[in-house]
């Protein structure tokens, strides 16, 4: 039932049985000749010979075993994993990495941190979708009221291919045709919301359809240009978002030519999508959570490794740009 305490009792029953055999075997040969000169070297290096053998035996496995029980008991005990990493402890190179590898996986501030940034992305992801869900069950529900069952079946199944992209397993990343997908029955929706006032059009290169990126990276910029952008300006409007490669780095650009910004709302932008902006919480809120979570979210999943820039001119329209590291 326990092979450690199974070891153990062997380990003492062999030591035991080779001394007895050993005195045995000296009490004989003193016996028959024990005056001769031969006699007592023999005996006297049987003697050595065991006294060696029974340290070797002591320290290479019996103390080992001993002192990583001693390990498991502290475990046990619920004694905190700084004393246990810190008590002396005999193994191979290999058990001694892991238990350095077991220690600085349990570091508590590095778990801490781990666990905050989680917090913090599915927080920041929990906001992205609510408003639109609300808006567009109420167009289900007006259409259906208006007896349009087509649309109200499109809109429908698009809304669910929208939140299987959301959900996806609960994977944070996704691949480039995953995330057009989404894009695509985002805008679908909103196409059949304001058919008078929006267009638009996706352009992904094929070659980076497979690339692996951070789930919900452009819809939040295509749901900013559609309600900061195409919706406040006068007459229809057009979305154009395109994907390709240059180099290290995949690119990706949501333009429109909605209302723009003047300089100042520019700048305010700017600072938002780098994290320097000091104004307000209010106002950071302002222009929706969108930019400000895909900023966040880059930063917190690949750090250096990706940047948000946005152009902009009054009444022309506004671009963002997503530039990401292929090797990350």
């Amino acid at each position: 039932m326990n092979k450690e305490s199974y070891l153990f009792d062997r380990i003492r029953w062999g030591a035991a049985i080779f001394l007895i055999f050993h005195i045995s075997l000296l009490f004989i040969l003193f016996l028959q000749d024990w005056k001769t000169e031969k006699m007592k070297w023999f005996i006297l290096f049987l003697g050595v010979l065991y006294v060696i053998l029974l340290y070797a035996a002591y320290q290479l496995i019996y103390r080992p075993l001993k002192v990583n029980s001693r390990i498991k008991a502290a475990f046990a005990r619920g004694d905190s994993y700084e004393d246990i990493y810190h008590m002396p402890y005999l193994l191979n190179e290999e058990e001694q990495n892991m238990l350095r590898r077991f220690y600085a996986l349990l570091d508590k501030s590095e778990l801490i941190t781990v666990s905050k940034k989680k917090s913090e992305y599915l927080a920041l992801q929990n906001q992205i979708n609510p408003h639109f869900l609300y808006n567009t069950l109420d167009s289900i529900v007006w259409m259906a009221e208006g007896g349009n069952n087509r649309q109200v079946v499109e809109m429908t199944t698009d809304l669910s291919d929208f939140f299987r992209t959301v959900l996806s397993g609960g994977k944070d990343f996704i691949t480039v045709e995953e995330e057009e997908s989404h894009i695509r029955s985002y805008l679908k929706i909103q196409k059949i919301r304001y058919e008078d006032i929006l267009d638009y059009s996706i352009q992904i290169e094929p070659g980076i359809k497979d690339h692996i990126v951070l789930k919900m990276l452009l819809q939040p910029l295509v749901e900013n240009a559609l309600y900061h952008g195409i919706k406040n300006k006068r007459g229809g409007g057009c979305i154009i978002i395109r994907g390709y490669e240059d180099r290290d780095n995949l690119i990706f650009e949501v333009e429109d030519n909605g209302s723009g910004m003047d300089p100042e709302t520019l700048e305010k932008v700017r600072k938002k999508l780098s994290g320097t902006f000091e104004g307000e919480q209010a106002d950071l809120k302002k222009g929706g959570f969108g930019l400000n979570n895909v900023a966040q979210r880059l930063r917190m999943y690949y750090g250096d490794q990706a940047e948000i820039l946005v152009e902009s001119e009054k009444g022309i329209g506004t671009c963002f740009k997503i530039f990401l590291n292929k090797k990350t």
